[in-house]
């Protein structure tokens, strides 16, 4: 071997020949893959192994390729004495190995072709083998479009469903659709795929089908998929589309007409919606109509222009009744129609009644009794002026009636089955009576020529008048049904003397009530008067008490019970003019003392 090199092929070759349990072989020998497969862009490494007997040296190593004209075409050629890379247009992609294996880098699809391994060993001949490099371009994800202008069940042509594109693959892939993950075979007058294949520029392909089938209502929730086949190192494989939907256009079978809300639960001054539903598509045209007697209300121009929706505002008890929407298909020009029953509740003709209807006094019994009109069941409550409830039922017994019995009456009735359906109806409740005066300002303290307020305060029906036996300036104002006066007025010797006079009348009769007033002066005066006396009185009181125990201590007084009497017999008179003294004056002291506290307390509150 020249230079004394052994070729790695040599070593390569030597393995193979150990392993075919070659060595008494005496022959030149070449091995190469059949196959190599590269994607395009890649680097592609092709192999070529050899053995020649006896150990003997290769005398040259030629590398070709095949034409498109099945000839072979030089592209290196390699001796002990160097390397001959031919001009081809190979030429700056190709290199070799130190095992003087070729290497193709950037690897196009016009490289798909055969590659020679040829190995000249002088005496022992020549040999070669071929290797087959398969170049390989992924393609990309297939692009899917539905129909975009919809398909129609009652389409006379076998319509098409979608259209799929896979670009940039190598070799020519293939396309197959599916249906709901199920393959779809062809089939004569119903299913039929159109495919065209491209060659670009590049070399690689573009494969586009297109998917013809029929469709039927059912088909409105069909989902469907292509899938682009291809090999790769021997094995097959595919990349699938995003699935897509079809539009199916077919005729309404089924029509419903909802009220909304329930019309069970529909009140006068609602708002109420129809709303008419068609499982066509695409929607047909909707109609709405209302029953008067024997004809058909046209109420499209009221109803939301191609909704299905009529709105019906603040509802009354005429808005009740039969309502009707009609559909119509263009597509076929059939219709269908669908009734439905509005009912409206209400509450009318509440009326409130009271037994006995002629004038109440005070004391009497009076029955209130309500009644209304509804198509449901109504339930009532008695409610009082302050919004009180005070009763349930229709009737409504009030006994002893007095002035403070309230005026107004409300009976509210309700719709149990309804929530919010209540209509209320009020009544009053006069009690007559002649005034009754229920507060004065009496008995007043007051000082003389100081200004004043007298109060009246009655109550009674018809309102009285009130009337003051002095002048003044009287402001009248009502209190919870009661009138009061208050007559602001200055205070003089007259008035003192008098006092004054309320006088309240209507109609029934007169009340009249006297107001004292006190002069604050002469109370003090008398309260003096009195806290002198209740100090004799003690001051009595404790000498006398002196008296008696010093006479005891002296012994004057015997302990038992007739010697006591003996004793205490002559003093009797002295002890029963003490005792009268003490007892009288107390009880004058005592109304004193309470006159004067009563003239503090109310000139306090002056």
């Amino acid at each position: 071997m020249a230079g004394g090199r052994r070729p790695a092929g040599l070593a390569l070759g030597w393995g193979c020949c150990l392993l075919l349990c070659c060595a008494a072989a005496s022959k030149l020998e070449v091995s190469m893959p059949a196959v190599v497969e590269v994607e395009v862009g890649d680097t592609a490494r092709i192999e070529c192994n050899f053995y020649i007997p006896e150990n003997a040296s290769y005398t040259y190593i030629n590398w070709f390729y095949v034409d498109r004209s099945n000839r072979q075409m030089r592209l290196y050629h390699i001796t002990d004495s160097g390397v001959l890379e031919d001009d081809t247009d190979y030429k700056g992609r190709l290199s070799l190995g130190e095992d003087r294996a070729l290497s193709i880098s950037s690897v196009t699809v016009q490289d798909a072709r055969t590659f020679v391994c040829q190995v000249g060993a002088g005496s022992y001949d020549v040999g070669e083998n071929s290797t087959k490099l398969s170049v390989y371009k992924v393609p990309k994800t297939p692009e899917i479009e539905p129909n975009s202008g919809g398909i129609s069940v009652r389409s006379s042509e076998v319509p098409e469903i979608a259209k799929c594109l896979s670009r940039n693959s190598f070799p020519p892939p293939n396309i197959t659709w599916h249906k709901n993950g199920e393959q779809l075979r062809p089939q004569e007058n119903q299913v039929t795929m159109q495919s065209t294949l491209t060659r670009e520029s590049s070399g690689l392909y573009t494969v586009s089908s297109t998917l013809y089938a029929p469709v039927t209502r059912e088909d409105r929730h069909s989902r469907y998929h292509c899938a682009v086949h291809y090999w790769l190192r021997g094995q097959r494989r595919a990349l699938e589309s995003r699935g897509v939907k079809v539009n199916i256009f077919y005729p309404t079978e089924h029509l419903k007409l909802q009220v909304v809300p329930s019309s069970a639960l529909v009140k006068e001054g609602d708002n109420v919606t129809l709303v008419c539903k068609a499982d066509g598509n695409p929607p047909p045209v909707f109609s709405f109509f209302k029953k008067n007697l024997n004809e058909w209300q046209d109420l499209s121009p009221l109803a939301e222009p191609d909704s299905g929706v009529l709105n019906l505002h603040d509802v009354d008890k005429s808005s009740s009744g039969t309502y009707r929407c009609q559909s119509l298909d263009l597509d076929d020009m059939t219709q269908k129609e669908e009734d439905v029953d509005l009912v409206v509740n209400y509450i009318e003709g509440v009326r409130v009644k009271t037994e006995p209807s002629s004038t109440l006094r005070e004391g009497d019994s009076v029955t209130l009794s309500c009644d209304a009109h509804s198509p449901v069941a109504l339930n009532y409550q008695w409610r009082d002026g302050k919004g009180r409830k005070v009763a349930e039922g229709n009737r409504f017994l009030l006994s002893n009636l007095t002035f403070e019995t309230s005026k107004t009456f409300s009976c509210k009735v309700t719709a149990p089955s309804v929530p919010g359906l209540e209509q209320s109806k009020q009544v009053s409740v006069a009690v007559e009576g002649k005034p009754r005066i229920v507060a004065i300002s009496s008995p007043l303290y007051v000082r003389q020529d100081e200004v004043v307020n007298l109060t009246c305060k009655a109550i009674a029906f018809p309102r009285p008048i009130v009337q003051w036996s002095i002048n003044g300036t009287a402001h009248e104002y009502m209190d919870n049904q009661h009138i009061a006066s208050n007559l602001t007025v200055r205070v003089s010797h007259d008035l003192l003397q008098a006092g004054a006079m309320c006088r309240v009348s209507n109609k029934l009769g007169v009340s009249e009530k006297h107001i004292q007033l006190v002069d604050q002066k002469s109370t003090a005066e008398s309260q003096g008067v009195i806290i002198v006396a209740i100090i004799v009185a003690i001051l009595v009181v404790a000498v006398l008490g002196a008296v008696i125990y010093f006479l005891h201590k002296k012994g004057k007084i015997p302990c038992g019970h007739a010697g006591k009497q003996d004793i205490t017999k002559p003093e009797a008179r002295k002890d029963k003019i003490v005792v009268e003294v003490k007892s009288d004056k107390l009880s004058e002291e005592a109304g004193l003392l309470q006159g004067a506290n009563g003239e503090k307390r109310a000139a306090a509150d002056q």
